[in-house]
């Protein structure tokens, strides 16, 4: 981690959509999921359906340093990005998922509830700016995260950074 003056948040969260996997779960893969004896992700078609590579690292480190995580995504198809979280073998990184439609202020307000902890104490890694402008004004630190690479360890890191150096919002 970069040098960040202490100051690190209590929960970290990911949007799943071109954050944690390079597609869209409703609209470029083709449900039901399964896992090959390999350990390989498939849809129906037999296409391969993989995270971003760094991913299923960066949350067991989170996860392992006593961070909380959760996952905060505005997908109408809650019952396959769930099935694709249980397949990459993610529910036990996972303290907390609101998967469902809607404005992201309703999946942090929740995890505020089930918490107890405030905005300020959160980081919010995801790939759309609309959702990034609603939650910075409630006051979590928001990372935009670029659709062609995802979720790395410098995207964390920045993150991070951002987040001790009190910046609400990265454009």
């Amino acid at each position: 981690m970069a040098s960040n003056n202490g100051r690190k948040p209590k929960m970290v969260v990911f949007d799943l959509d071109y954050t944690l996997w390079p597609f869209w779960v409703d609209t470029h893969v083709d449900p039901p999921f399964q896992k090959r004896k390999s350990g390989e992700v498939v849809d129906r078609h037999g296409r391969l359906v993989k995270p971003y590579p760094e991913v299923p690292k960066i949350l067991e480190r989170l996860k392992s340093e006593g961070y909380i995580i959760a996952v905060a995504s505005r997908t109408a198809c809650t019952k396959e990005a769930n099935s694709l979280i249980a397949l990459f073998d993610w529910n036990k990184y996972f303290t907390y998922k609101e998967i469902y439609p809607g404005c992201k202020i309703t999946h942090f307000n929740k995890f505020k509830g089930y918490s107890e902890l405030p905005f300020e104490d959160m980081l919010f890694f995801d790939d759309e700016y609309r959702n990034i402008r609603d939650l910075s004004k409630e006051g979590v630190t928001c990372y935009y995260v670029d659709e062609d690479i995802g979720v790395t360890e410098s995207v964390i890191q920045e993150g991070f950074q951002q987040f001790a150096d009190g910046i609400k919002k990265k454009s």
